[in-house]
């Protein structure tokens, strides 16, 4: 981990290059003790992290099985499927933007200014949630019940979210203790959908839910199979009931562990700033945009693989009661993985790391296009995936912060944009998959898919192995080169950080006029 540089003592004229002083003037240097740094303790890091668990745990339980739960348990039709899953994450998305305009306007609270979103949203998420798995009893308007339930708990989980994953920029404010706090945050994060991969998986895959080998088979023979059907019903209950308990946990864990900090040079502000105005800035911070198309692309990839996985290995590979198993070898090896991209990134960088972390999924989803059903590769390839989830979790948060104060030293008297960054990050990568997960499971329709069969036909069988293999494929080669465009590398982030540095110190010392801050500014 990269060690945080030293204050450095002096005043705004001692900062000022000596040209632009008036002939026998001298700089007057004002000493004074460096401020001590407030290091956040193991204890702070672990509370913060495991605020990220609650988004993880229940995105991961939708994201791998709500497609396979509405088109094999709940028996909505596939068409109906792409529209729920399209419509819950393209509004999943707007609510981004609008989240993160309503808390630019929250005022600071003795909670805080972010706290209090995460408090109040985390019961009536949790309830919306229980019934996104809860089949009612009649067919008619099911799919209105899914896509009611779908959009309110996404609506309330985004404000958890947003909040969330702007408390990074106001944990500290020294860039090195973000860095290892992102870092816990993301073990933790890689943890929770291994905890929602196994809590999901495990407790679904114990209920017997037979196929149907013939579709056209009789009344009698599906009746047959309805008691399996309720049972396989009541488990995704109980794995909601489990999930929802640990979402509470983790959010009581997070608002008693964690304060948020306020900049020094944040508490001058008096004036607030309009958001359009705002996000104008924020969609012209070039570093800003060329980051979020990158990672746009990659994590686009990643989710067409997560919402056709669980598919793929069903029919394609034929591994009806082992993919649970297969997800957990993924996340399981991401979650391994993380201290060592973390310690990676440090060394050699982010950028570098982005490169090596993402272009290592791209042999192994050849591996699975070219090879044959063979359960020992597939779990081998499911391990070396792993390694890539893992860089794709911890890269976008982790390089995130640094677009931010790149942004601080431009526009350094705009203050309250971390929630639009954050959450219109979130929004073009959710708006994508939504778009991705739509297409992917109307592609399935369209050529044929059976509802609950023990087989598909080979043009289904075809078309998820290109979803799940050649598409991510593309997707990450072309945000790899989107990245070459991404321009703060390891010289900028420290060149970045002495600066904010002496602008955190002026803004702190009591001794210093406005003239000089806004001079300070200005040649900064």
């Amino acid at each position: 981990m990269a060690k945080g540089e030293g204050a450095e003592s002096g005043s705004a004229a001692g900062l000022l290059p000596t040209g632009i002083l008036q002939a026998g003037e001298r700089p007057v240097q004002v000493k004074k003790e460096p401020k001590k740094k407030k290091q956040l303790s193991i204890c702070n890091k672990l509370c913060y992290a495991v605020g990220g668990a609650p988004y993880q745990v229940t995105g991961c339980a939708l994201g791998f099985f709500l497609q396979i739960y509405l088109l094999d348990v709940a028996q909505v039709d596939p068409f109906s499927a792409s529209i729920i899953l399209f419509v819950g994450r393209a509004w999943d998305a707007i609510t981004d933007p609008l989240v993160g305009f309503c808390i630019s306007k929250s005022p600071w609270t003795r909670l805080g200014r972010l706290m209090p979103w995460i408090i109040f949203s985390t019961p009536l998420a949790i309830i919306a949630y229980f019934l996104i798995w809860f089949v009612p009893d009649f067919h008619q308007g099911q799919t209105l019940w899914y896509l009611l339930f779908y959009c309110l708990f996404e609506t309330l989980v985004t404000c958890f979210h947003v909040p969330y994953s702007a408390l990074t920029m106001f944990i500290s404010t020294e860039q090195s203790e973000r860095d290892s706090a992102t870092a816990y945050r993301m073990t933790v994060e890689v943890l929770g959908t291994v905890l929602g991969t196994a809590i999901q998986g495990q407790i679904v895959g114990q209920a017997d839910s037979p196929c149907i080998p013939d579709v056209n088979a009789s009344t009698a023979n599906r009746t047959q199979s309805s008691t399996s059907i309720k049972e396989t019903q009541n488990a995704y209950l109980l794995a909601a009931g489990v999930i929802a308990s640990i979402y509470v946990i983790c959010a009581v864990i997070l608002t008693l562990g964690v304060r948020e900090q306020r900049e020094s040079y944040e508490t001058q502000q008096t004036k607030q700033m309009p958001f359009f105005r705002g996000l104008r800035l924020v969609m012209s911070h070039g570093p800003y945009i060329k980051l979020i198309a990158g990672f746009l692309f990659t994590s686009l990839a990643f989710m067409l693989v997560e919402g056709n996985f669980a598919l793929f290995c069903t029919y394609t590979l034929g591994f009806r009661n082992e993919f649970q198993n297969l997800l957990l070898a993924i996340m399981f090896s991401a979650t391994v993985t993380i201290p060592i991209w973390q310690w990676f990134l440090t060394r050699f960088g982010k950028k570098t790391a982005v490169y090596v972390g993402i272009s290592s999924a791209v042999p192994f989803l050849i591996l699975v296009a070219l090879m044959e059903r063979n359960l020992i590769v597939t779990y081998v390839v499911a391990v070396a995936a792993g390694i890539s989830v893992a860089a794709a979790f911890l890269l976008p948060w982790s390089m995130l912060p640094d677009v931010i104060d790149d942004f601080h030293l431009k526009q350094p008297h705009i203050h309250g944009t971390e929630p639009i960054f954050f959450s219109f990050y979130v929004f073009f990568t959710k708006f994508a998959s939504g778009v991705s997960l739509g297409i992917s499971t109307l592609s399935l329709d369209f050529t044929g898919y059976q509802t609950r069969g023990c087989s598909q036909p080979a043009r289904v069988k075809f078309t998820l192995k290109m979803l799940v293999t050649m598409a991510p494929i593309v997707l990450i080669l072309i945000g790899l080169l989107l990245f070459k465009l991404y321009p703060i590398d390891e010289e900028k982030r420290r060149q970045n950080k002495k600066a904010l540095q002496a602008l955190r110190e002026e803004a702190s010392s009591s001794g210093c006029s406005d003239t000089d801050s806004t001079e300070l500014a200005s040649i900064l």
